[in-house]
């Protein structure tokens, strides 16, 4: 049977798996998503259908069967109904989206360049492509081509011109020994107790995705507290994902035994704590501290003298905040420079203060008041 997914049947169900902050909608993904209010959702990731065009069944050498997707979901007349079905539902994420959020969109070979061109058409602005390669792919039986190792994921603006999105780029490169994350995931597939099974051992989704793939997603290009959606939630691998780390979800599924698995996953999932799940401060982000704080705050006092790590070189502290060193007054930055016969310097971290436990980078008593300021 092959099906045109142009939207809904009238008699398609409208029900709702609820819970505060997360919550699961049974009907077609465009329909329904025209009920959210406009510029409201803060992430969508996207796992639609392959469109595989799988002829008949696949076997290993052994002539054993192989559970491969061969449901009617990822089935269509053509690939211009397959296009039609894309367009419809990613102008329905792009009118729900905030203007700084962001969209992630997973294929393989036989439907992501689609996808991309389509995207590109109705105005998103594509940041980058993510190649996840699978440490433990499925073989190509058949031994006619390369094994299938990877999928691609598109991370890409609502438009141009969109600013302000998240993108946690210090906490990602702090996760990867300070080395800035790259764009190609090293993930293993579903598989173990995290692959959900129905009564009778098989498999309850054929493409559930592994969890450590989505929190990677949400971790990179989400904070605590933001709405994420999905338009094909499955077994609610995002929603999972999304409660575990505090963020608010929505999911939008026309299977009702998919919806009924995920309700279920979703309501066992115990949120991580708060602290763990603080975002990671930037400095841009971080709110500014003037030098002259420190001295108000009476961590550093008029006539101490500030010095380089190796305590070559000191300058006074003045009660107007300017240090001095030599015959030359300004900042801690202009001085520093002066000091060092530089064009610049960052002040907070060249000068030191004199603690009884040695030297004292002056950076780590302003990142005492920002801390006190953060627990207000």
């Amino acid at each position: 049977m092959v099906v045109s997914r142009r939207g809904a049947s009238a008699r398609a169900p409208r029900t709702n798996f609820e819970s505060p902050s997360h919550r699961i909608i049974l009907g077609d993904c465009v329909a329904e998503m025209s009920k959210l209010k406009a510029a409201s959702v803060d992430l969508v990731f996207a796992d639609p259908p392959y469109n595989l065009q799988l002829r008949g069944d696949l076997k290993r050498p052994d002539e054993s069967h192989v559970d491969a997707v061969n449901d009617d979901w990822d089935k269509f007349a053509s690939f211009s109904a397959y296009d039609d079905f894309t367009r419809a539902w990613l102008l329905a994420c792009r009118r729900v989206m905030k203007p700084s959020a962001t969209i992630w969109v997973i294929g393989s070979y036989h439907n992501i360049f689609r996808v991309g061109a389509i995207m590109q058409d109705l105005g998103f602005w594509l940041l980058n492509d993510i190649v996840w390669r699978k440490s433990n792919p499925m073989p190509n039986f058949r031994g006619r081509r390369f094994t299938n190792a990877h999928e691609t994921m598109i991370w890409a603006a609502r438009d141009e011109k969109a600013k302000g999105y998240t993108f946690n780029y210090e906490a990602l490169k702090a996760a990867n020994e300070d080395v800035q994350a790259r764009s190609d995931w090293l993930i293993p597939l579903c598989t173990g107790e995290e692959r959900l099974k129905g009564a009778d051992g098989k498999k309850v989704h054929p493409t559930q995705k592994p969890e450590g793939l989505l929190a990677r997603v949400l971790l990179s290009s989400s904070r605590p507290g933001d709405l994420v959606i999905d338009p094909f939630n499955g077994t609610g691998t995002t929603g999972a994902v999304a409660k575990r780390l505090g963020r608010s979800y929505i999911g939008f599924e026309r299977e009702r035994a998919y919806a009924k698995a995920a309700e279920e996953r979703i309501a066992a999932v115990e949120p991580l704590p708060e602290a763990s799940l603080a975002p990671f401060m930037t400095a841009r982000e971080a709110p500014r501290i003037a030098f002259s704080e420190l001295i108000e705050r009476g961590m550093i006092m008029p006539g101490t003298k500030l010095f380089d790590a190796k305590k070559k070189l000191g300058a006074l502290v003045r009660a107007d905040g300017a240090i001095m060193f030599g015959d030359k007054v300004g900042s801690i930055h202009r001085i520093g420079a002066v000091a060092q016969g530089s064009a610049a310097c960052n002040g907070w971290t060249y000068w030191h203060v004199e603690t009884k436990a040695g030297l004292k980078l002056i950076d780590e008593l302003r990142a005492q008041i920002r801390s006190g300021m953060a627990a207000e």
